[in-house]
């Protein structure tokens, strides 16, 4: 032994032979041992989610044929890159970059013939012995990729396309590999996923596909598309197959409704038969999300639906369906909007025993540039036909074949929207479970954090709590949770917290709506402002005054000198009964900012004209908790 060592070790043995108290004292006393299980750190058991992710559900590339054919570059890989946050070389020729990285993606090329642009782009012999592909290849090739993207949605239209399952297998093979060389568990995360697109007579029936695996187990099958059927419950059969023979999971999202011309939210089946228990499970099994917002509009509500709600006019596109074919006729707009689809969904949980409607909420891009851009100071178009120009807030993304005015132009496009999702990981497995479970929310294009619990016995002032999080999870459900049993005399409490976007606008207000099922089979809905900023009281259920305005739309800019940065709130619901089905979600408004026209008539130096809105309100919509007697 070292002489160094061997004399600390009797200088040891001296003090604890020479030193009773001191050798007694080596253990504590009994009244200071803690039981074994106990942990100084408060978080060693915490499973439960502890942030939210910042994504997009349904962001298109340039293997999309309504991408490429109309001039995309941007394709998978570069599109992964721009939402990694790195610098991307537009159509346009400027560069896009996000002012903060997503932290996760999924690239949503179209099922329908899956991935032929880059196959043109390359004159693969495949495209070439298909008479439609040569059709399509050689418009492409001589400049004409309007009339090739009119010819192939023609072709859709008439349950026509290009499946070659040659195609499809390679196109689909490259596209999972590039989600599995992007995917970095823990730091970024590549979703696989794809666009199921059918617009049976111009009515958008759209869903996103995604998958919670891995390559391996996507790889096992082909995207399912229109071509295949138009018919939505053939997908869900398609996604049961797919569980059963592999073990995987798979869900899907419906797009915003408000180009579906009543379809979306239908109260009968794709075939018009009357709906059924087991069409609403499959339904709600394999369809927990819908996307509220996005490019092409908003789909929370409608003012026409919702007369006391000044907000409901939010970035709305209501005149045709998703082809400008048919005008909108009022009886379409309760089956094509989030809200009067929540309120249906308790009526039918009534007669079928299932709630069908039963969706958490989501905003995603649908952008087809392969930019996940929703900022309205960054915002780089819906179609690579509408990135900055000049001329883009009137050029025509859909030109009508019966009636310009049903034409989808620019200026009513929307900087939208984002999806959130609190979960615990980074990871394919923890985001899709939060969507699976619904613990997810909706902005419009900022990154507002929002976080909701409905319980039976929180006190006003634990919306304060440090562990507020814990005892929301403890005693109470998340957004997409929920509640039964009421106890007697009491009413479901909310603890809600808010904060602004670090890099955006300060909040307005945080409101409350509900919807609910009466004793008659009736259905109500009422808004509950909850928070108001700047120390306004709440008269009525509203703030008592707007919260004002600070936008110089000239300059296309604003101040945070009014709002707050931090939102919180206690509220009982007043009109509870314990008889009646209702739902709850919470909206958040942020004060007035410039619009992304506003930033372009800045930019480009022009004049817009009266008629397009120059200002926004952009907000959040988290998924309901749901009341069930």
């Amino acid at each position: 032994m070292k002489p160094v060592k061997k004399a600390l070790l009797t200088l040891a043995a001296f003090a604890i032979a020479t030193t009773p108290a001191l050798a007694q004292d080596v253990n504590p006393p009994p009244e200071l041992i803690r039981p074994p299980q106990a942990e100084y750190s408060p978080f060693v058991d915490d499973h439960f989610p502890t942030r939210a992710l910042w994504g997009d559900t349904h962001l298109h590339t340039s293997w999309s044929v309504d991408a490429g054919f109309l001039g995309g570059v941007v394709g998978p890989a570069e599109a992964y890159q721009a939402a990694m946050g790195q610098a991307v070389t537009a159509m346009s020729g400027f560069r896009f970059k996000l002012n903060r990285p997503l932290d996760w993606i999924v690239v949503a090329d179209h099922a329908e013939s899956f991935g032929l642009p880059d196959f043109i782009e390359r004159s693969d012999p495949i495209i070439l012995a298909d008479p439609l592909g040569k059709q399509l290849h050689d418009l492409i090739k001589s400049g004409n990729g309007y009339e090739a993207f009119q010819t192939i949605i023609q072709a859709y239209a008439d349950g026509r396309g290009i499946s070659d399952p040659r195609m499809l297998r390679n196109a689909w093979n490259k596209a999972t590999t590039l989600a599995e060389e992007y995917n970095q568990p823990g730091v970024f995360t590549a979703m696989i996923g794809y666009e199921f697109s059918p617009h049976p007579d111009g009515n958008n029936l759209h869903r996103v596909v995604i998958f919670r695996d891995d390559k391996e187990y996507a790889d096992r099958v082909l995207p399912f598309s229109s071509i295949d059927s138009n018919n939505p419950e053939m997908l869900w059969e398609y996604m049961a197959n797919y569980e059963e023979a592999t073990g995987g999971r798979i869900l899907a999202l419906a797009h915003n409704g408000n180009l579906s011309n009543g379809m979306m939210f239908d109260t009968r089946t794709y075939e018009g038969n009357p709906l059924t228990r087991a069409w609403a499970e499959m339904r709600s099994r394999f369809e927990p999300l819908y996307e509220i917002t996005q490019a092409k509009g908003t789909g929370e509500a409608h003012p026409g639906l919702s007369p006391n709600d000044e907000f409901a006019g939010q970035e709305i596109l209501d005149a045709s369906n998703i082809m400008g074919r048919v005008p909108k006729t009022p009886d379409m707009l309760p089956k094509e909007y989030a809200r009067p689809a929540l309120m249906e969904g308790l009526r039918l949980e009534q007669q079928l025993g299932v709630n069908p409607f039963k969706f958490g909420m989501v905003g995603s891009t649908d952008n087809h540039t392969g930019l996940p851009s929703t900022r309205e100071d960054n915002w780089f178009g819906k179609a690579p036909i509408l990135e900055p120009s000049a001329e883009r807030w009137e050029d025509v993304l859909i030109r009508s074949p019966v009636d310009p005015a049903l034409s989808v132009v620019g200026g009513t496009l929307s900087a939208a929207g984002l999806a959130a999702v609190w979960a615990r990981e980074n990871t394919r497995e923890s985001i899709w479970d939060a969507m699976n479970r619904k613990e997810v929310y909706a902005t419009t294009g900022s990154r507002i954090t929002v976080r909701v619990f409905g319980g039976w016995d929180f006190a006003a002032d634990e919306v304060e709590r440090q562990d507020f999080a814990r005892e929301g999870y403890a005693r109470g459900v998340p957004m997409g949770g929920d509640l039964s049993d009421a106890p007697a005399g009491e009413a479901p409490k909310f603890m809600i917290r808010t904060l602004r976007d670090p890099d955006n606008a300060n909040l307005d207000r945080v409101q409350v709506i509900k919807g609910w099922l009466d004793a008659s089979g009736e259905t109500h809905e009422l808004i509950y402002d909850v928070a108001c900023s700047d120390d306004r009281a709440i008269r009525n259920r509203r703030c008592e005054r707007p919260v004002g305005n600070t936008v110089d739309v000239a300059d296309a800019s604003y101040t945070n000198t009014i709002g707050d940065p931090l939102l919180t709130a206690f509220w009982e619901d007043p009109d509870f009964d314990p008889a009646q089905s209702a739902f709850y979600y919470v909206r958040v408004i942020e004060i007035p900012k410039p619009r992304w026209t506003a930033y372009d008539a800045k930019f480009f130096g022009i004049q817009m004209p009266d008629d397009v809105a120059m200002t926004v309100q952009d907000r959040a919509y988290t998924s309901p908790i749901w009341y069930t007697p």
